[in-house]
C-alpha cells in the first residue's frame, strides 16, 4: 500500500494497463479469503473467454453432504443447535450468517414433525 501511495504522490495515476487477449490460454488463481478459499478458473480459446468459473467459500461452507454422507460445515454447525423460540429461530440465522452474511437472509425452517415452513425477514 505504501508503494501505491508513493506512486500517486509522484504523479502516477495510471489505473489501467493496455493488453491484448491471447488466442489460447488457461489460468487459475487461489486466495484464502476470510471465510475460506476462493478460486478463479479461466479458459481462453480463439481470443475469447470460453469458460470462467469461480469456486467461492459459500460453495464449500454451504454445500450439501458429499457422496460419502459427510455434512458440509454449515449443516454440521446447525445440527443440534438449540432454538429458544421455534416461531422465530434467530439462532439458525446467526449460525448461517457466520458462514455467509448474505445467505442468512434466505434461510427458512421446516418443522420436521408438522412439515410447516417458517419464513422470516431480517431487518
Amino acid at each position: 500500500m505504501d508503494e501505491f501511495k508513493a506512486n500517486i504522490a509522484a504523479g502516477d495515476k495510471e489505473i489501467y494497463t493496455e493488453w491484448e487477449m491471447p488466442d489460447e490460454a488457461q489460468g487459475v488463481g487461489f486466495v484464502n479469503a476470510p471465510r475460506g478459499t476462493l478460486s478463479h478458473w479461466i479458459n481462453i480459446k480463439n481470443g475469447k473467454i470460453e469458460n470462467f468459473q469461480l469456486v467461492v467459500p459459500t460453495t464449500w461452507n454451504l454445500g450439501p453432504r458429499d457422496d460419502s454422507g459427510i455434512m458440509g460445515p454449515a449443516e454440521e454447525a446447525l445440527m443440534g443447535t438449540p432454538i429458544f423460540d421455534p416461531m422465530r429461530p434467530v439462532e439458525i440465522l446467526r449460525t448461517v450468517h457466520s458462514y455467509d452474511p448474505c445467505i442468512a437472509c434466505g434461510v427458512h425452517v421446516i418443522d420436521s414433525k408438522t412439515g410447516q415452513t417458517r419464513k422470516f425477514r431480517v431487518l
